[in-house]
């Protein structure tokens, strides 16, 4: 032990500690400078906004910077075709040379969806229902019933849609809507004399009521021509007035 005491105290020994140290201290520098030169430190790219641009340009723009670039694709209402809509990671990022920047595009394609059941809701509802599923409103026409804003039909492209139906999603649905008006009466009208059109237009625009069956009788030569023979109701002694929406049934002969 004392010559050991006696070693620490020499001149070979404190030489030898402080070339260790030395050596310790040169490789840490050597290290040091070497991973500052390996991930060039301070040193970066500034990552391009890309949103809002065409996929061909926002890739010009990574490829003229050196970077890398990944797609996907989602589905956006109302966003045109092939536009970027989203990136990874965000504009004015500072990141390295070959640095992989994602892109989501929108694809343009619209995903089927299925219709779902809004008939006998309220319009508020069917909308929420209508929205969830990536449909929008259309236009929207009333009819005589006593519940109001109660949805009593649906089409699409003029129509009708059924429950479980599918459909692009983003497409615009016409919906049938009740007036509150349905307990109300309304004259009938004289249709007996009127072509079919004139018939319609009696029906469509001077009252509330509904084209119902429309049949025919004998040999029709001309239906432009043909005219009303009979309806159901008609005016009677005892009936002159029926709630509003019935529908009226024509008879029409060349007669």
């Amino acid at each position: 032990m004392g010559k050991f005491i006696s070693y620490l105290k020499t001149t070979s020994f404190r030489n030898n500690f402080i070339a260790a140290i030395l050596t310790v201290v040169v490789i840490l520098l050597i290290a040091f400078f070497s991973l500052r030169y390996y991930t060039k430190h301070g040193q970066g790219l500034s990552v391009p906004a890309l949103k809002g641009l065409a996929f061909t340009q926002a890739v010009s723009k990574l490829e003229a910077l050196g970077l890398r670039y990944e797609v996907d694709s989602v589905y956006v209402m109302d966003s045109p075709p092939g536009i970027v809509i989203d990136q990874d990671p965000d504009p004015n990022t500072f990141v390295k040379d070959n640095r992989t920047i994602y892109l989501t595009i929108n694809s343009g394609l619209a995903p089927n969806v299925k219709f779902p059941d809004i008939l006998d809701k309220p319009l508020k509802q069917a909308l929420g229902m209508l929205e969830n599923f990536g449909l929008k409103l259309g236009d929207t026409t009333y009819k005589a019933d006593v519940s109001r804003d109660v949805v009593l039909g649906t089409s699409f492209g003029g129509q009708e849609i059924r429950v479980g139906e599918t459909l692009p999603k983003g497409s615009r649905i016409d919906l049938v809507l009740g007036d509150g008006r349905g307990n109300e009466l309304v004259d009938i009208p004289e249709l007996v004399g009127l072509t079919k059109d004139e018939a319609l237009f009696a029906l469509r625009n001077g009252t509330t009521l509904n084209i119902g069956i429309i049949s025919y009788e004998g040999t029709i030569t001309d239906s432009a021509t043909a005219v009303v023979i009979r309806q159901t109701p008609a005016v009677t002694d005892s009936l002159t007035q029926v709630k509003m929406g019935t529908p009226v049934n024509i008879t029409l002969s060349n007669k």
